[in-house]
């Protein structure tokens, strides 16, 4: 099939070489203009840019598709079908009639669950043991197409946003050839969505990343996982940023293991009110320091930090940060 193909980070790439390996004529890929990046805010190309160049792929970048000139140049290629993958600017009715294909999206959701900007991440928040990718047929709504096929991805429990990221990735580039196939041989079946059991999975934001250690440790433990590589959580100590990329959630009174002052192991309990730590019982209080970890308490349970990153600094383990880091029990982590 002759393909306009429409996307610009990462994610979208797999799906455009996927579709270039299977023998689609890909004429055209429009992506998101160029943006300067680093210190010396040079312009970068987008990631799907950088693809379609390699390839040999004709490249448009319009700062509004919405536009007539957008629309007329788009009509020139004469495409069968436009693949849509996280391009990031909403479509108008003329574009989605344009082609007789119309526009097929590749969604990193089990639709109609976790419609929106950063469905990836959210469903890792919020707990989700199962995600996967969608190809829909789009229309003017937010993500409301009639959906074509699914395939499921397990979320491990160890799943961070960006590990999912890229198991998506492969499995919508995947789908999307398989989708054309069927609707090249007209087999393809057309789904109505229902409404969706989920709330709209909003674009992330740094400010998402600020721990609320009054929420459970699970559900920060979740955070932390979701939230990682970008835009990472955080906490605040001492007038100080401090990223958290790995944590366990523990439930309250589990026993740890520390090492006491002769450095022998020695059993605590993290997290207990005790009567001379009358503070335990505050979220966002340090609990127990050990060698390789600290446990902070949260609303339900405590969180075992296992990795951080000062500002200007590497990640690294815990065990690495305290011992160029002086930390107490007693400490309290805020929010900004």
């Amino acid at each position: 099939m002759r393909v306009i193909f429409m996307g610009t980070p990462d994610f979208s790439v797999g799906t455009l070489e996927a579709l270039i390996e299977a023998g689609h004529d890909v004429c055209l890929a429009v992506t998101q203009p160029d943006k300067p990046k680093g210190r010396g805010k040079e312009m970068q190309f987008t990631p799907v840019k950088e693809a379609a160049v390699r390839h040999g792929i004709p490249v448009y970048q319009p700062k509004r598709v919405r536009d007539a000139e957008c629309v007329e140049e788009l009509r020139k290629y004469n495409a069968d079908v436009m693949v849509v993958v996280a391009f990031g600017q909403i479509l108008p009715k003329v574009i989605l009639e344009m082609t007789p294909y119309g526009c097929i999206n590749v969604h990193a959701s089990l639709l109609p669950k976790y419609r929106g900007a950063a469905p990836i991440q959210w469903a890792i928040i919020e707990g989700e043991t199962v995600t996967g990718v969608t190809t829909m047929q789009m229309d003017e709504g937010l993500d409301t197409g009639d959906m074509i096929l699914k395939t499921e991805i397990p979320i491990a429990e160890d799943e961070t946003g960006e590990s999912l990221h890229d198991k998506l990735a492969e499995a919508g580039a995947a789908l999307c050839v398989e989708t054309l196939h069927a609707i090249e041989k007209k087999t393809a079946v057309f789904e109505k969505q229902p409404e969706s059991p989920t709330a709209y999975a909003k674009m992330l934001t740094k400010d998402l990343g600020d721990i609320d250690w009054t929420k459970t440790a699970v559900q920060i433990e979740r955070l932390v996982r979701g939230l990682n590589s970008w835009p990472s959580a955080y906490t605040h100590t001492g007038g100080k940023v401090m990223k958290i990329w790995k944590a366990q959630a523990e439930p309250q009174g589990q026993k740890g293991r520390s090492t006491g002052d002769n450095g022998q192991d020695r059993t605590e309990q993290i997290g207990q009110t005790k009567e001379k730590n009358e503070w335990n019982t505050m979220p966002g209080t340090v609990v127990s320091v050990e060698k390789d970890s600290f446990c902070v308490q949260t609303g339900d349970g405590v969180l075992r930090v296992l990795e951080v990153q000062m500002p200007g600094k590497k990640r690294m383990d815990t065990g690495a940060f305290l011992r160029g880091y002086a930390l107490e029990e007693g400490s309290v982590f805020g929010r900004e």
